[in-house]
Protein backbone atom coordinates (compact mmCIF):
# COMPACT_ATOMS: atom_id res chain seq x y z
CA UNK A 1 0.00 0.00 0.00
CA UNK A 2 1.44 3.39 -0.74
CA UNK A 3 0.54 6.44 1.24
CA UNK A 4 -0.20 9.74 -1.00
CA UNK A 5 -0.01 13.03 0.87
CA UNK A 6 -1.72 16.12 -0.83
CA UNK A 7 -4.90 15.43 -3.42
CA UNK A 8 -3.97 18.69 -5.80
CA UNK A 9 -2.97 18.15 -9.26
CA UNK A 10 -0.07 15.86 -8.49
CA UNK A 11 -1.48 13.60 -5.84
CA UNK A 12 -4.65 12.75 -7.80
CA UNK A 13 -2.33 12.04 -11.04
CA UNK A 14 -0.16 9.88 -8.98
CA UNK A 15 -2.83 8.02 -7.27
CA UNK A 16 -4.40 7.43 -10.48
CA UNK A 17 -1.06 6.14 -12.10
CA UNK A 18 -1.03 3.38 -9.33
CA UNK A 19 -4.69 2.43 -10.25
CA UNK A 20 -4.15 2.23 -13.53
CA UNK A 21 -1.08 -0.27 -12.15
CA UNK A 22 -3.04 -2.32 -10.10
CA UNK A 23 -1.64 -0.79 -6.94
CA UNK A 24 -3.96 -0.17 -4.06
CA UNK A 25 -3.14 3.35 -2.24
CA UNK A 26 -4.31 5.85 0.19
CA UNK A 27 -4.54 9.36 -0.65
CA UNK A 28 -4.62 11.69 2.16
CA UNK A 29 -5.99 15.08 1.82
CA UNK A 30 -6.57 18.07 4.92
CA UNK A 31 -9.10 19.91 3.44
CA UNK A 32 -12.24 20.31 4.53
CA UNK A 33 -10.61 19.56 7.61
CA UNK A 34 -7.99 22.10 7.26
CA UNK A 35 -7.24 24.92 4.08
CA UNK A 36 -4.66 26.90 3.19
CA UNK A 37 -4.80 30.80 3.09
CA UNK A 38 -5.34 29.73 -1.16
CA UNK A 39 -8.14 27.33 -0.68
CA UNK A 40 -11.57 27.92 -1.15
CA UNK A 41 -13.61 24.30 -1.91
CA UNK A 42 -13.55 20.74 -0.83
CA UNK A 43 -13.09 19.29 -3.74
CA UNK A 44 -9.74 17.68 -5.05
CA UNK A 45 -7.16 19.14 -7.54
CA UNK A 46 -8.58 22.70 -6.90
CA UNK A 47 -7.65 25.33 -9.03
CA UNK A 48 -6.07 28.10 -6.89
CA UNK A 49 -4.80 30.61 -9.73
CA UNK A 50 -5.50 30.68 -13.42
CA UNK A 51 -8.37 28.34 -15.20
CA UNK A 52 -5.62 28.01 -17.95
CA UNK A 53 -4.28 24.99 -18.79
CA UNK A 54 -1.79 26.68 -21.29
CA UNK A 55 -1.87 26.13 -25.13
CA UNK A 56 -2.80 23.77 -26.75
CA UNK A 57 -1.17 23.58 -30.03
CA UNK A 58 1.35 21.04 -30.50
CA UNK A 59 3.84 23.00 -32.19
CA UNK A 60 4.42 25.24 -28.05
CA UNK A 61 5.74 24.02 -25.25
CA UNK A 62 2.66 23.59 -22.84
CA UNK A 63 0.61 21.90 -26.01
CA UNK A 64 3.53 19.15 -26.17
CA UNK A 65 3.54 18.52 -22.24
CA UNK A 66 -0.27 18.21 -22.54
CA UNK A 67 0.19 15.60 -25.55
CA UNK A 68 2.98 14.01 -23.37
CA UNK A 69 0.56 13.65 -20.86
CA UNK A 70 -2.04 12.15 -22.16
CA UNK A 71 -0.32 9.49 -23.45
CA UNK A 72 0.43 8.31 -20.38
CA UNK A 73 -2.76 8.26 -18.82
CA UNK A 74 -3.25 11.73 -17.82
CA UNK A 75 -6.87 12.24 -15.56
CA UNK A 76 -6.46 15.65 -15.30
CA UNK A 77 -6.49 15.94 -19.18
CA UNK A 78 -9.46 14.00 -19.42
CA UNK A 79 -10.91 15.29 -16.88
CA UNK A 80 -10.18 19.11 -18.13
CA UNK A 81 -11.86 17.43 -21.91
CA UNK A 82 -15.50 17.08 -20.30
CA UNK A 83 -15.58 21.35 -18.84
CA UNK A 84 -13.03 23.37 -21.05
CA UNK A 85 -14.76 26.85 -21.47
CA UNK A 86 -14.00 28.62 -24.64
CA UNK A 87 -10.26 30.34 -24.64
CA UNK A 88 -8.95 30.84 -28.29
CA UNK A 89 -5.93 28.47 -28.33
CA UNK A 90 -5.79 27.62 -24.96
CA UNK A 91 -7.26 24.80 -22.68
CA UNK A 92 -9.53 26.91 -19.90
CA UNK A 93 -12.21 24.97 -17.69
CA UNK A 94 -15.08 25.47 -15.82
CA UNK A 95 -12.75 25.47 -12.40
CA UNK A 96 -15.40 23.88 -9.75
CA UNK A 97 -16.44 21.40 -12.38
CA UNK A 98 -12.91 20.47 -13.04
CA UNK A 99 -12.50 19.86 -9.12
CA UNK A 100 -15.67 18.03 -9.02
CA UNK A 101 -14.90 15.94 -11.98
CA UNK A 102 -11.30 14.71 -10.30
CA UNK A 103 -12.79 13.96 -7.31
CA UNK A 104 -15.72 11.61 -8.67
CA UNK A 105 -12.82 10.10 -10.21
CA UNK A 106 -11.12 9.49 -7.33
CA UNK A 107 -13.50 8.84 -5.32
CA UNK A 108 -15.18 5.97 -7.52
CA UNK A 109 -11.66 4.23 -7.69
CA UNK A 110 -12.01 1.59 -5.60
CA UNK A 111 -8.19 1.03 -5.41
CA UNK A 112 -8.02 4.90 -4.29
CA UNK A 113 -8.65 4.68 -0.32
CA UNK A 114 -9.77 8.84 0.34
CA UNK A 115 -8.83 10.10 3.59
CA UNK A 116 -9.81 13.19 4.70
CA UNK A 117 -6.56 14.43 7.41
CA UNK A 118 -4.14 16.71 7.84
CA UNK A 119 -1.13 14.79 7.72
CA UNK A 120 1.26 16.58 9.95
CA UNK A 121 4.74 14.96 9.38
CA UNK A 122 6.52 12.63 7.18
CA UNK A 123 6.01 9.08 7.63
CA UNK A 124 8.69 7.07 8.77
CA UNK A 125 7.70 3.89 7.16
CA UNK A 126 6.79 2.86 3.75
CA UNK A 127 6.62 3.95 0.19
CA UNK A 128 5.24 7.43 0.43
CA UNK A 129 4.54 10.19 -2.42
CA UNK A 130 4.40 13.54 -0.99
CA UNK A 131 2.66 15.98 -3.51
CA UNK A 132 1.08 18.09 -0.55
CA UNK A 133 1.73 21.43 -3.02
CA UNK A 134 3.82 24.24 -2.33
CA UNK A 135 0.77 25.71 0.21
CA UNK A 136 0.98 22.41 2.68
CA UNK A 137 0.57 22.95 6.25
CA UNK A 138 2.81 24.55 8.44
CA UNK A 139 3.54 21.56 10.27
CA UNK A 140 4.58 19.30 7.20
CA UNK A 141 6.15 22.19 5.77
CA UNK A 142 8.32 22.48 8.87
CA UNK A 143 8.83 18.89 8.96
CA UNK A 144 9.73 18.38 5.08
CA UNK A 145 12.44 21.03 5.77
CA UNK A 146 13.81 19.73 8.88
CA UNK A 147 14.10 16.44 6.55
CA UNK A 148 15.75 18.35 3.34
CA UNK A 149 18.12 20.71 5.83
CA UNK A 150 16.11 23.41 4.81
CA UNK A 151 13.76 24.91 2.16
CA UNK A 152 13.45 27.89 -0.51
CA UNK A 153 10.14 29.83 -0.33
CA UNK A 154 8.57 32.35 -3.02
CA UNK A 155 5.15 34.20 -3.52
CA UNK A 156 2.64 32.92 -6.42
CA UNK A 157 -0.52 35.67 -7.10
CA UNK A 158 -3.86 35.63 -8.52
CA UNK A 159 -5.57 37.53 -10.99
CA UNK A 160 -9.16 39.10 -9.58
CA UNK A 161 -12.42 37.35 -11.10
CA UNK A 162 -15.48 39.59 -12.14
CA UNK A 163 -18.68 39.25 -13.25
CA UNK A 164 -20.14 39.40 -16.68
CA UNK A 165 -22.92 41.41 -16.38
CA UNK A 166 -20.97 44.62 -14.65
CA UNK A 167 -18.48 44.90 -17.66
CA UNK A 168 -19.40 47.61 -19.66
CA UNK A 169 -19.87 45.91 -23.05
CA UNK A 170 -19.92 49.85 -24.76
CA UNK A 171 -16.55 49.62 -23.79
CA UNK A 172 -14.97 46.42 -24.82
CA UNK A 173 -15.08 44.36 -27.89
CA UNK A 174 -14.92 40.02 -28.66
CA UNK A 175 -12.22 38.61 -29.85
CA UNK A 176 -9.43 36.14 -30.14
CA UNK A 177 -5.87 37.60 -31.09
CA UNK A 178 -5.37 37.28 -34.81
CA UNK A 179 -9.00 35.41 -34.70
CA UNK A 180 -6.69 32.40 -33.16
CA UNK A 181 -10.01 30.51 -31.63
CA UNK A 182 -13.76 31.14 -31.45
CA UNK A 183 -14.48 35.23 -31.63
CA UNK A 184 -16.16 34.82 -28.00
CA UNK A 185 -13.43 33.65 -26.22
CA UNK A 186 -12.11 36.88 -24.55
CA UNK A 187 -13.38 39.71 -24.02
CA UNK A 188 -10.77 42.66 -24.72
CA UNK A 189 -11.39 46.08 -22.74
CA UNK A 190 -9.12 48.99 -25.03
CA UNK A 191 -6.96 51.86 -23.85
CA UNK A 192 -6.13 54.64 -25.64
CA UNK A 193 -2.50 56.06 -24.34
CA UNK A 194 -3.88 58.99 -22.33
CA UNK A 195 -6.17 55.85 -20.30
CA UNK A 196 -3.10 53.78 -20.50
CA UNK A 197 -0.61 56.32 -18.79
CA UNK A 198 -2.87 57.11 -16.28
CA UNK A 199 -3.94 53.76 -15.21
CA UNK A 200 -0.01 52.29 -15.47
CA UNK A 201 0.79 55.35 -13.02
CA UNK A 202 -1.67 54.67 -10.44
CA UNK A 203 -0.83 50.69 -10.91
CA UNK A 204 2.93 51.97 -9.93
CA UNK A 205 1.77 53.78 -6.95
CA UNK A 206 -0.82 51.95 -5.91
CA UNK A 207 -0.40 50.02 -2.23
CA UNK A 208 0.33 47.05 -1.91
CA UNK A 209 -0.22 44.29 0.87
CA UNK A 210 2.04 43.61 3.08
CA UNK A 211 4.52 40.46 2.25
CA UNK A 212 6.83 38.19 5.09
CA UNK A 213 10.88 38.13 4.70
CA UNK A 214 10.71 35.50 2.04
CA UNK A 215 12.71 35.50 -1.22
CA UNK A 216 10.66 36.30 -4.22
CA UNK A 217 11.09 34.45 -7.32
CA UNK A 218 9.79 35.60 -10.76
CA UNK A 219 6.71 33.36 -11.19
CA UNK A 220 3.59 34.49 -11.96
CA UNK A 221 4.94 37.75 -11.49
CA UNK A 222 2.60 40.84 -9.82
CA UNK A 223 0.81 42.83 -12.73
CA UNK A 224 2.04 46.11 -10.31
CA UNK A 225 5.61 44.67 -10.11
CA UNK A 226 6.02 44.29 -13.79
CA UNK A 227 4.72 47.64 -14.33
CA UNK A 228 7.24 49.20 -12.12
CA UNK A 229 9.84 48.48 -14.63
CA UNK A 230 8.74 50.35 -17.18
CA UNK A 231 6.33 52.53 -18.42
CA UNK A 232 5.78 49.99 -21.76
CA UNK A 233 6.36 47.00 -19.61
CA UNK A 234 2.85 45.31 -19.33
CA UNK A 235 1.92 47.21 -22.68
CA UNK A 236 4.85 44.20 -24.52
CA UNK A 237 3.14 42.00 -21.69
CA UNK A 238 -0.37 41.07 -20.54
CA UNK A 239 -1.79 44.31 -22.24
CA UNK A 240 -0.10 44.11 -25.37
CA UNK A 241 -2.98 44.87 -28.25
CA UNK A 242 -1.10 42.80 -30.94
CA UNK A 243 -3.60 41.01 -33.15
CA UNK A 244 -6.47 42.82 -32.24
CA UNK A 245 -8.42 45.09 -33.66
CA UNK A 246 -11.36 47.72 -32.07
CA UNK A 247 -13.95 47.48 -34.26
CA UNK A 248 -15.31 50.88 -32.92
CA UNK A 249 -12.29 52.74 -34.09
CA UNK A 250 -11.23 49.85 -36.58
CA UNK A 251 -7.52 50.30 -35.50
CA UNK A 252 -5.41 48.56 -32.43
CA UNK A 253 -6.06 49.93 -29.32
CA UNK A 254 -2.99 51.63 -27.30
CA UNK A 255 -3.01 48.62 -24.94
CA UNK A 256 -5.82 45.97 -24.22
CA UNK A 257 -6.71 43.91 -20.63
CA UNK A 258 -8.48 40.45 -22.04
CA UNK A 259 -10.95 38.86 -19.82
CA UNK A 260 -11.21 35.11 -19.98
CA UNK A 261 -14.37 33.08 -19.10
CA UNK A 262 -13.85 30.97 -15.50
CA UNK A 263 -17.30 28.88 -16.04
CA UNK A 264 -19.07 27.52 -18.70
CA UNK A 265 -21.81 29.60 -18.33
CA UNK A 266 -20.01 33.06 -18.78
CA UNK A 267 -21.04 34.19 -15.58
CA UNK A 268 -17.39 34.95 -14.10
CA UNK A 269 -14.75 36.53 -16.02
CA UNK A 270 -10.78 36.36 -15.37
CA UNK A 271 -8.30 39.74 -15.33
CA UNK A 272 -5.80 37.72 -17.49
CA UNK A 273 -2.38 38.38 -16.88
CA UNK A 274 -3.27 40.62 -13.87
CA UNK A 275 -2.11 38.55 -10.69
CA UNK A 276 -1.80 41.29 -8.44
CA UNK A 277 -0.46 41.96 -4.38
CA UNK A 278 -2.27 45.30 -4.39
CA UNK A 279 -4.86 45.78 -1.46
CA UNK A 280 -8.61 45.26 -2.30
CA UNK A 281 -9.69 48.77 -1.97
CA UNK A 282 -6.76 49.26 -4.41
CA UNK A 283 -7.76 46.83 -6.85
CA UNK A 284 -10.88 48.18 -7.18
CA UNK A 285 -9.83 52.17 -7.89
CA UNK A 286 -6.82 51.25 -10.24
CA UNK A 287 -8.93 48.26 -12.24
CA UNK A 288 -11.73 50.50 -12.39
CA UNK A 289 -9.70 52.89 -14.10
CA UNK A 290 -10.30 50.63 -17.29
CA UNK A 291 -13.38 51.73 -18.74
CA UNK A 292 -14.96 48.50 -19.35
CA UNK A 293 -14.34 48.06 -15.09
CA UNK A 294 -15.58 51.24 -14.37
CA UNK A 295 -18.72 49.43 -12.26
CA UNK A 296 -17.44 46.21 -12.09
CA UNK A 297 -18.19 43.69 -9.28
CA UNK A 298 -15.17 41.23 -7.91
CA UNK A 299 -16.18 38.32 -6.72
CA UNK A 300 -12.93 37.81 -5.94
CA UNK A 301 -9.78 39.77 -5.42
CA UNK A 302 -6.46 39.03 -6.60
CA UNK A 303 -4.19 37.21 -3.99
CA UNK A 304 -1.02 36.62 -3.21
CA UNK A 305 0.56 33.85 -1.09
CA UNK A 306 3.13 32.35 -0.16
CA UNK A 307 4.67 29.00 -2.02
CA UNK A 308 7.31 26.80 -0.81
CA UNK A 309 10.12 24.62 -3.17
CA UNK A 310 12.68 22.10 -2.28
CA UNK A 311 16.39 22.55 -3.16
CA UNK A 312 15.23 19.68 -5.49
CA UNK A 313 18.81 19.20 -7.32
CA UNK A 314 20.20 18.32 -4.47
CA UNK A 315 17.73 16.52 -3.05
CA UNK A 316 15.83 14.37 -5.82
CA UNK A 317 16.89 12.25 -8.35
CA UNK A 318 14.83 12.24 -11.81
CA UNK A 319 12.26 9.68 -10.99
CA UNK A 320 11.60 12.42 -8.26
CA UNK A 321 12.92 10.18 -5.42
CA UNK A 322 14.46 11.10 -2.37
CA UNK A 323 18.59 10.67 -2.90
CA UNK A 324 18.67 9.98 0.87
CA UNK A 325 15.95 7.64 1.53
CA UNK A 326 14.59 5.09 -1.26
CA UNK A 327 10.65 4.46 -1.25
CA UNK A 328 10.01 8.57 -0.38
CA UNK A 329 9.29 10.57 -3.74
CA UNK A 330 8.27 14.20 -4.18
CA UNK A 331 5.67 15.65 -6.92
CA UNK A 332 4.06 18.99 -7.65
CA UNK A 333 5.46 22.35 -7.50
CA UNK A 334 6.91 21.32 -4.05
CA UNK A 335 9.88 20.19 -7.07
CA UNK A 336 10.30 23.54 -8.43
CA UNK A 337 8.16 22.51 -11.71
CA UNK A 338 6.09 25.53 -12.08
CA UNK A 339 2.47 25.70 -13.68
CA UNK A 340 -0.68 23.20 -13.71
CA UNK A 341 0.05 20.66 -15.96
CA UNK A 342 3.94 20.79 -15.09
CA UNK A 343 3.27 19.38 -11.16
CA UNK A 344 -0.02 17.56 -12.42
CA UNK A 345 3.22 16.11 -14.64
CA UNK A 346 5.78 15.28 -12.13
CA UNK A 347 2.55 13.26 -10.47
CA UNK A 348 2.30 10.71 -13.43
CA UNK A 349 5.59 10.08 -12.93
CA UNK A 350 6.03 10.04 -9.44
CA UNK A 351 3.01 7.56 -9.50
CA UNK A 352 4.69 5.52 -12.09
CA UNK A 353 8.28 4.79 -10.83
CA UNK A 354 6.61 4.08 -7.14
CA UNK A 355 4.73 1.02 -8.64
CA UNK A 356 8.33 0.09 -10.72
CA UNK A 357 9.66 0.05 -7.34
CA UNK A 358 7.37 -2.20 -6.15
CA UNK A 359 7.64 -4.56 -8.69
CA UNK A 360 11.56 -4.48 -8.30
CA UNK A 361 11.61 -2.72 -12.00
CA UNK A 362 14.04 0.26 -13.03
CA UNK A 363 13.01 3.86 -12.44
CA UNK A 364 11.58 5.51 -15.41
CA UNK A 365 13.42 8.06 -16.68
CA UNK A 366 12.07 9.90 -19.95
CA UNK A 367 14.22 10.96 -22.57
CA UNK A 368 15.72 14.84 -22.15
CA UNK A 369 14.39 14.94 -25.66
CA UNK A 370 10.73 14.68 -24.17
CA UNK A 371 9.45 18.00 -22.34
CA UNK A 372 9.04 15.31 -18.85
CA UNK A 373 11.84 14.18 -18.96
CA UNK A 374 13.46 17.67 -19.79
CA UNK A 375 11.77 19.31 -16.69
CA UNK A 376 12.61 15.83 -13.78
CA UNK A 377 16.15 16.30 -15.59
CA UNK A 378 16.18 20.48 -14.74
CA UNK A 379 14.92 19.55 -11.27
CA UNK A 380 17.78 16.67 -10.17
CA UNK A 381 20.46 18.46 -12.31
CA UNK A 382 23.30 18.94 -9.44
CA UNK A 383 24.93 21.37 -11.91
CA UNK A 384 22.06 24.22 -11.11
CA UNK A 385 23.77 26.64 -9.16
CA UNK A 386 20.88 28.94 -7.96
CA UNK A 387 17.65 26.62 -8.37
CA UNK A 388 14.18 28.23 -9.13
CA UNK A 389 10.92 27.07 -10.34
CA UNK A 390 10.98 26.32 -13.83
CA UNK A 391 7.94 25.45 -16.10
CA UNK A 392 7.86 23.68 -19.97
CA UNK A 393 9.88 25.64 -22.20
CA UNK A 394 11.74 24.34 -25.43
CA UNK A 395 14.63 26.05 -23.85
CA UNK A 396 15.02 22.58 -22.03
CA UNK A 397 15.02 20.26 -24.68
CA UNK A 398 18.59 19.36 -26.16
CA UNK A 399 18.35 20.98 -29.81
CA UNK A 400 17.88 19.68 -33.24
CA UNK A 401 20.61 18.20 -35.71
CA UNK A 402 19.93 20.75 -38.11
CA UNK A 403 19.80 24.01 -37.76
CA UNK A 404 16.08 25.53 -38.99
CA UNK A 405 15.03 29.23 -38.78
CA UNK A 406 11.35 29.24 -38.72
CA UNK A 407 10.80 29.31 -35.32
CA UNK A 408 7.51 27.63 -35.85
CA UNK A 409 8.39 24.80 -38.25
CA UNK A 410 11.51 24.07 -35.32
CA UNK A 411 9.21 23.88 -32.49
CA UNK A 412 7.27 21.38 -34.50
CA UNK A 413 10.08 19.23 -35.42
CA UNK A 414 11.22 19.30 -31.55
CA UNK A 415 7.79 18.26 -30.43
CA UNK A 416 7.35 15.39 -33.12
CA UNK A 417 10.84 13.97 -31.54
CA UNK A 418 9.66 14.27 -28.24
CA UNK A 419 6.72 12.28 -29.11
CA UNK A 420 9.12 9.27 -30.41
CA UNK A 421 11.07 9.54 -27.95
CA UNK A 422 8.17 9.26 -25.71
CA UNK A 423 6.46 6.00 -27.49
CA UNK A 424 10.40 4.69 -27.67
CA UNK A 425 10.71 4.22 -24.01
CA UNK A 426 7.14 3.84 -23.02
CA UNK A 427 6.08 1.48 -25.60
Amino acid sequence: MIHIIGGGLAGVEAAWQLARAGIPCVLSEMKPARFSPAHTNADLAELVCSNSLKAERLGSAAGLLKEEMRRLGSLSLAVAQDCRVPAGGALAVDRDRFSRGITAAIASEPLIRLRREEIAKLPCEGPVIVAAGPLCSDALSADIQRFCGGGLHFYDAAAPIVTAESVDRTHCFAASRYGNGGEEDYLNCPLNREEYEAFEAALVSAERARLHDFDVYEGCMPIEVLAARGRDAIRFGPMKPVGLRDPATGRRPWAVLQLRRENAGGTLLNLVGFQTNLTFGEQRRVFGMIPALRAAEFVRFGVMHRNTFLDSPRLLGPDYQARSRPGLWFAGQITGVEGYMESAGSGILAGRNAARALRGQPPLVLPAATMLGALSRYISDPGVKRFEPMGASFGLLPPLDEKIRDKRERYERLAARALTALDAATG
